[in-house]
């Protein structure tokens, strides 16, 4: 009955093989197949920086993510999305992950910046310019640390330093069986932004007299820069040097109110847009004041302009210039006032003037100040940095710890924290020095060590510091801040309660040689998926087509199998 049964069986297969093939394989395929892989946490990240500055690139040019996670630890990285996080991060490690073609580098960055060493803080500030400078071809994305994140990146690290400590045997069955995670971002590829606008503000208090009166311009940048833009904040460069330029504007609108203080000195306040992107806000703004008007507080009777940038910490104060002032000019005066007053009023304070020239053959200028000097305007910096080379201008960590549970930023201690003390002090010198220049007072016979801004004129702590909570309270980037930014029209509304002849203006790329460009996909939704690797797909079909062979060769020779197992049957009966 066996033989018979064998015989059908056998012929069946025999005369049917095609059928069987394509019928039971993908039968036994779908069976075996794993699951649709369980999201296993999706958290919020936020691309580096992707922009052209002067037809040069700059930062990663890539945003779309769809591979699997490894650490640097991994032996390799190739089309590997790295992790790594911050506090054990190096140049060395993101170099070594570039260097073998990783397909993308997530780094992780703590929730609480105030547990992180300092030297750790200041390295990241150093690295930050060199990420920048190389065009990185891969996406680079920045994460802040959560629970499961965290539980993500153990689990990752431990199943990449595996890879190095076992034999080949082992990492192979290790790696076919271990749970791995597939890193996929939600958005698309990243494209150019057309006619994106960079806005400026520009206020001005008008001197009393005739119409040829001397200007003092006080200018500072509002946006912020660092590696990624979704978190750049910067506190200190520039939310410090926009807190007093309002500062100011408030003070001395109240002197100009009443004609017996009102001085026969035009005052123009100007927030520009785009100054860390080469100053393109105040080149615009020269422009229009320079070469398209016939009439500008600009183009006559100029005493200084005064730019102001990273005012806010320290015990140090430089005034930057391109070419030392003359005596018996006004900006040589300013120079004097300010000596004067640190020297008598704040001896904490260490004050120099720091000559340096422009060099028209670097990509970027050093000082927003430079831009004035090009247009042979006399103008400086101050700022307490004595060099523009100072990754604190330009840095992520430019932070200030601020309690907004609306919002699912991280809260920090930033290590160069704006101090609202240093902020107000440095904002009264500069109210004393400016105001001795306007009204003449030490020609008068003022004593050096006259306040003048006391009582009820006094600088107001408070308002500096709801300013700088207001302006770290958001990002501040170039590519965020729209024409339409509550940053610009609270800017524009707290200078027309001051100031008069408010005006807003735009800078727009030239579309056929564009000085910068711009590009999108800066934050993104990320998921990371528990998956099994893709050896183990591999493995799973050799076992299947092993199995499949195997039972493809019992039933072509059934018979065969059937009278030899019959014969080993038989052979103890025999005996």
């Amino acid at each position: 009955m066996l033989e018979e049964a064998g015989e059908v069986f056998d012929n069946m297969l025999k005369a049917s093989f095609p059928l069987t093939f394509f019928v039971f394989i993908p039968a036994v395929l779908l069976l075996v197949s794993p699951l649709q892989a369980e999201a296993a946490h999706e958290f919020t990240v936020y691309r580096m920086q992707q922009y052209d500055l002067q037809g040069q690139s700059y930062g990663t040019r890539n945003s779309v993510l769809n591979t699997e996670a490894r650490t640097v630890e991994a032996d390799v990285l190739s089309r590997r999305c790295v992790l790594m996080r911050l506090a054990d991060f190096s140049f060395q490690q993101y170099q070594k992950a570039l260097r073998q073609s990783a397909g993308a580098v997530v780094i992780i960055l703590p929730r609480d910046m105030v547990a992180l060493p300092q030297d750790i803080v200041q390295q990241f500030m150093d690295i930050e310019p060199e990420m920048l400078s190389m065009e990185t071809p891969v996406p680079v994305y920045f994460a802040v640390e959560d629970a499961e994140l965290l539980s993500i990146y153990e689990q990752t690290l431990s199943a990449s330093a595996n890879q190095g400590t076992s034999s080949a045997a082992e990492v192979l069955l290790h790696t076919a069986t271990a749970n791995g995670f597939q890193m996929v971002t939600s958005g698309t590829q990243s494209k150019a932004i057309s006619d994106w606008l960079v806005t400026s503000v520009e206020g001005r208090l008008a001197g009393l007299g005739s119409e040829d009166l001397p200007t003092i311009a006080i200018v500072a940048h509002y946006d912020a820069f660092g590696v990624a833009p979704w978190l750049s904040y910067g506190a200190d460069s520039n939310g410090s040097g926009v807190a007093i330029l309002l500062e100011l504007a408030r003070l001395f609108s109240r002197l100009y109110t009443y004609k017996r203080t009102h001085a026969s000195y035009n005052l123009l306040f100007f927030a520009s847009g785009g100054g860390k992107f080469n100053y393109q806000g105040t080149k615009r703004w020269l422009e229009d004041h320079l070469d398209h008007t016939d009439s500008s507080l600009l183009q006559d009777n100029v005493a200084f302009v005064l730019c102001l940038d990273t005012v806010g910490s320290g015990n140090s104060l430089h005034l930057h210039v391109s070419k030392p002032p003359k005596e018996g000019t006004l900006q040589h005066a300013f120079l004097k006032e300010l000596e004067m007053i640190i020297s008598t009023q704040y001896p904490e304070v260490k004050f120099s003037m720091v000559h340096k020239k422009i060099n028209l053959a670097e990509d970027t200028l050093a000082w927003e100040h430079e831009r004035f000097a090009i247009r042979r305007l006399p103008s400086f910096t101050l700022s307490h940095l004595d060099g523009h080379r100072n990754g604190h201008r330009n840095s992520v960590m430019d932070l200030r710890y601020h309690d907004n549970h609306a919002c699912k930023c991280f809260y920090l201690y930033p290590s160069w924290k704006v101090d609202t003390e240093v902020l107000a002090r440095n904002t009264r010198i500069l109210a004393e020095a400016l105001t001795r220049v306007i009204y003449n007072l030490t020609e008068k016979g003022a004593p050096s060590d006259l306040q003048i801004f006391t009582q009820q004129m006094q600088v107001q702590k408070e308002q500096l510091e709801a300013v700088i909570q207001w302006l770290t309270s958001q990002p501040r980037a170039a590519q965020l801040v729209d024409k339409d930014s509550s940053v610009l029209n609270t800017l524009e509304y707290y200078m027309s309660r001051y100031l008069k002849d408010v005006k807003l203006y735009h800078v727009k790329a030239d579309k056929r040689d564009p000085e910068f460009v711009f590009y999108d996909q800066l934050k993104q939704t990320m998921n990371a998926y528990r998956v099994k690797p893709a050896i183990f797909d591999l493995l799973l079909a050799m076992c299947i087509a092993a199995y499949l062979g195997v039972a493809y060769l019992a039933v072509q020779n059934f018979g065969l199998l059937y009278k030899l197992v019959q014969r080993v049957a038989l052979k103890p009966k025999q005996l």
